[in-house]
């Protein structure tokens, strides 16, 4: 590589790749640790493609410190990784010992590679014995999740300064609550946005306990967003559709955080559901806490309009399993093909989206807020096959790698400041309710010897971080 044909990245940008503690630990019931909702679901008849659950994952629990030094083989300068709250509390009740030990313990080891540790401290997956008493649904996990917050920063708050409170609420609150599609599996527009509100909640009340407790540490949330575009900009139809899209998948989390009001249109949209029940004086006030960094998480956009033609937001489980829409008030929007190439998901690849949405949320929320941004969570599932010499070649993934770091590259010419990008994932993982099939990983799991192996794809990102450039 020659500097004629090579893109630096900014001396601070930081890279890395991230995990979810039910996607890879396994151990789900030792030492201690019980039922999460994703435990819970994952025995219900067809929730789960082939009834496959977290119960082994990748054994990450037992291998972490090979998985560690295999982080620093990559170059990693980061690792984003989520607790357990099941682990951590089990029930939802004190801390269990154990599970915070193999937090301080993974922690101990990231520091001694010189890999910087990131930590979420909620990825999906509730204690089961908390859903049993309303859930998200309930103010009161809200507060909970404050406690929980406070107690894993009491064991860790000495090494760990980054902390992040929430992975994607849109999935635990809507596709969970509303569309069925994950764990808890509830169907319910009222639930999705109860929900919705007590994450939100949540996340304030945290921020808040975290930044009295130790002003330095680095907060935020990380949020899937996406661009939604009109299949024909200068139709009324089209236009609100990706309106509505827009409405009930980014700015219902984003308002909230950085301007302390949800959106007047989305208010409207769902108001025969409710949202304005939970909503109580102080809330939002609440909510509308400083962050330092917002973590972007993106895969795809969506191209939609009110005519029927494409795929409708209406789906099925990958099981076949009947689940609705999401989206608490979006009847008569489809998703429409944009003739792009697929991963294994279905989902289309989309990099300059990525440059379009870090340029939005700079410039109309975090620029303005004084908010970092980083890139936390861009992946893509093919169907890996291992060569005869045992490498895994995956020249869409590396493809894909390659291109949604120009994106970021475009993003920062444009004059956003992002600080940072996480891989999804570091290794293939259960892929919830996808189960084993997807593989999202720069690194393969043998899920039968565990065998890790590094893909071509890893390969190539190691070189990009020892480069410090994109060819």
């Amino acid at each position: 590589m020659t500097t004629t044909d090579a893109r630096a990245f900014p001396s601070d940008f930081l890279f890395g790749a991230a995990t979810a503690a039910y996607q890879i630990e396994g151990a789900a019931h030792e030492d201690g640790r019980t039922d999460s909702i994703w435990d819970a679901f994952s025995r219900v008849p067809g929730a789960v493609l082939r009834g496959q659950n977290g119960e082994t994952a990748c054994d990450h629990y037992h291998r972490y410190r090979d998985d560690v030094a295999l982080m620093k083989n990559l170059g990693l300068q980061t690792y984003r990784f989520s607790t357990s709250w099941s682990r951590v509390q089990p029930d939802g009740g004190p801390v269990n010992p154990k599970g915070i030990d193999f937090y301080s313990r993974l922690v101990d080891e990231l520091l001694g590679a010189g890999i910087k540790p990131w930590l979420t401290l909620y990825h999906w997956d509730l204690p089961q014995a908390l859903e049993e008493q309303g859930g998200w649904t309930s103010r009161d996990t809200a507060a909970r999740f404050r406690d929980y917050a406070l107690n894993v920063h009491g064991a860790l708050g000495d090494r760990v300064n980054v902390w992040t409170t929430l992975n994607e609420p849109w999935c635990s609150s809507f596709l969970s609550y509303t569309g069925g599609a994950h764990a808890p599996g509830r169907q319910s527009p009222r639930d999705g946005l109860a929900a919705a509100h007590h994450l939100l909640l949540g996340h304030g009340l945290a921020v808040e306990a975290l930044r009295t407790r130790d002003p330095q540490l680095q907060l935020g949330i990380t949020l899937n967003l996406t661009v939604a575009k009109p299949v024909d900009p200068t139709r009324s139809g089209d236009v609100d559709a990706a309106r509505r899209i827009d409405a009930q998948f980014n700015r219902v989390f984003l308002d909230p955080i950085f301007r302390g009001a949800y959106p007047d249109d989305l208010l409207e949209d769902v108001r025969e559901f409710g949202l304005a029940d939970f909503i109580e004086e102080g809330d939002l006030a609440q909510i509308n806490q400083p962050i330092d960094s917002l973590g972007v998480n993106y895969y795809h956009g969506e191209l939609v309009s009110d005519r029927p033609a494409g795929h409708p937001l209406l789906e099925q489980a990958p099981t076949g399993r009947a689940i609705r829409s999401p989206y608490p008030a979006a009847d008569g929007v489809f998703y429409h093909p944009q003739g792009l190439p697929l991963t294994a998901m279905e989902w289309e690849v989309q990099p300059d989206g990525l440059r379009e949405l870090l340029v939005r949320v700079n410039n109309d929320y975090a620029a303005p807020a004084g908010t970092s941004l980083y890139v936390t969570e861009n992946g893509a599932a093919f169907d890996d096959v291992v060569a005869e010499d045992g490498s895994v070649p995956d020249a869409r993934r590396t493809a894909f790698l390659k291109d949604h770091l120009g994106a970021v590259l475009d993003a920062i010419d444009h004059g956003v400041d992002v600080k940072g990008y996480f891989y999804w994932s570091l290794m293939d993982n259960f892929e919830w309710a996808w189960g084993y099939d997807m593989r999202f990983g720069i690194v393969r799991v043998d899920y039968e010897t565990q065998e890790r192996t590094v893909k071509d794809s890893g390969h190539a990102y190691a070189e990009i971080i020892r480069n410090r450039a994109l060819s």
